[in-house]
């Protein structure tokens, strides 16, 4: 099976951001949504960290080691950009005034709730950063992960065994072998990769799945 990569999947979230959005990209995966975003359409992107008007990655050799994400990886200004304190970049994520957040995750459930700060694991280390202020607070939030663990775990649930970070949150989540889109009935499918059915998709998935209503047209 082949399964998109990290930058198909990066450029298909990228396609779904509208004009005029403004959006927060979390740390790790979704920082590659960036560096998709077409450059006559203006979005403005913003970081925790206290910035907005963020552009995608420099080229190499033109990283300012005080021009960072939240994640602590070179990015760039756009024309307009402005910096501003820590607190008022939370203020901004907490009042509603972000449309849009994109955050990796480690289990999404059938009813949209997100597990993405710790595996509970004894040995893991817990990283919560700005995660639970955008779930309530960005108008939608998107999740961009792989579909499966690296043991072939599902990462869609039933119910997340996971500490959760925010409940029934999620509005749509993008695999590297699907687009699913979170319902008050369920999880539809929207889009897959080609040649893969949803029995397939359905087989290594553990939260049941159906075709979204214009999939399921002749």
């Amino acid at each position: 099976m082949n399964r998109h990569t990290r930058d198909q999947m990066a450029a298909r979230v990228a396609r779904d951001i509208p004009e005029g959005a403004y959006v927060n990209l979390g740390i790790g995966l979704p920082t590659k949504v960036a560096d998709y975003l077409p450059a006559d359409k203006e979005i403005f992107l913003h970081s925790e960290n206290g910035l907005l008007g963020m552009g995608p990655a420099p080229a190499a050799g033109e990283e300012d080691a005080d021009l960072i994400n939240a994640g602590k990886q070179s990015v760039t200004l756009l024309t307009g950009g402005a910096f501003f304190h820590h607190a008022d970049s939370f203020a901004m994520m907490r009042g509603g005034h972000l449309d849009i957040c994109v955050l990796g995750a480690f289990q999404v459930s059938q009813q949209g709730d997100l597990a993405n700060w710790h595996t509970g694991a004894a040995d893991a280390i817990p990283a919560v950063g700005g995660a639970m202020d955008l779930a309530i607070g960005a108008r939608q939030v998107f999740v961009m992960m792989e579909h499966q663990t690296r043991d072939g775990q599902s990462k869609l649930v039933r119910h997340c065994t996971y500490p959760l970070t925010g409940i029934g949150c999620v509005s749509r989540i993008y695999t590297d072998l699907a687009v699913i889109d979170v319902t008050t009935t369920g999880l539809e499918v929207c889009e897959m990769i080609d040649g893969l059915t949803l029995e397939a998709l359905q087989a290594l998935t553990d939260a049941p799945l159906r075709l979204a209503p214009e999939r399921r047209r002749p």
